[in-house]
């Protein structure tokens, strides 16, 4: 008796763990909110770049590690670094004046009170958040349009970084030119911190504190992409991105 073509066993799947978390597809309905202008999409993505170009040619003064071939004396390339990274340094201080008249020109997710979480529900969403990226409560996240609490704290700390090294920086750049405008400006800062050797060390330390937060910042922000389908990374390019109409934020 023909019992038919057989089906072919299939293969069996082995247990194991995994740490991957499967993510259903965006449903539902949606629509877009406008978040950043181009003002500061434009400031942020020319301040990363000179923060880049600043920390490379910052190491090679600081220890320069490779010359080009003959004598120093037969070249420039000590000189034409301090150019790159003083040319860098001062594209960043107007990116930083720009960033400034936004915060008051900017729309209600870019002005001065999205920077600081001042408000008492703020402070408590802020531990919220905590807990949400130290996966203790993953699912109690609060979730806002702009910058979280957390996020204003960390971003609100940079731009202070990047002032102090930006002070720190001309006060170095003004010893080369004794009585000039720069050594004139900032001579209260050698005798602030205790000598020209501390200006050079908090200027040193302070750029480890961005090498620290870019590769955390861009974690998290593709992190966020990825698994809470927020449109982070491209909300920064585009301006906005799409959110669910059957969501509440807090700062809408």
């Amino acid at each position: 008796m023909n019992a038919g073509p057989r089906t072919p066993p299939q293969p069996r799947q082995k247990p194991g763990w995994t740490f991957a978390k499967k993510i259903p597809p965006a449903s539902g309905d949606y629509h877009w909110v406008y978040l950043w202008e181009l003002p500061l999409r434009s400031m942020h993505w020319i301040a990363a770049a000179c923060i880049v170009v600043l920390a490379v040619t910052g190491f090679y003064i600081g220890k320069p590690y490779f010359l080009t071939g003959g004598e120093a004396s037969s070249h420039f390339l000590m000189g034409k670094v301090r150019l790159i990274h003083f040319t860098a340094a001062g594209l960043l201080v107007a990116t930083g004046i720009v960033r400034f008249y936004w915060l008051f020109a900017g729309n209600k997710f870019e002005r001065l009170a999205a920077l600081f979480p001042v408000r008492p529900r703020d402070w408590v969403n802020m531990i919220r958040q905590i807990k949400f990226y130290l996966m203790v409560e993953p699912d109690k996240a609060p979730r806002y349009l702009g910058h979280n609490p957390l996020q204003q704290m960390s971003y609100t700390g940079m731009y202070a970084a990047a002032l102090a090294v930006v002070v720190t920086g001309f006060t170095l750049y003004g010893q080369s030119t004794p009585e000039g405008f720069f050594f004139t400006v900032t001579a209260w800062v050698p005798r602030l911190l205790g000598g020209l050797q501390r200006v050079r060390f908090f200027h040193h330390v302070l750029i480890w504190a961005f090498l620290i937060f870019i590769p955390i910042h861009i974690y998290l922000a593709m992190r966020a992409d990825v698994l809470e389908r927020t449109g982070t990374i491209s909300s920064i390019i585009s301006g906005g991105r799409f959110v669910s109409s059957s969501h509440r934020y807090v700062d809408e």
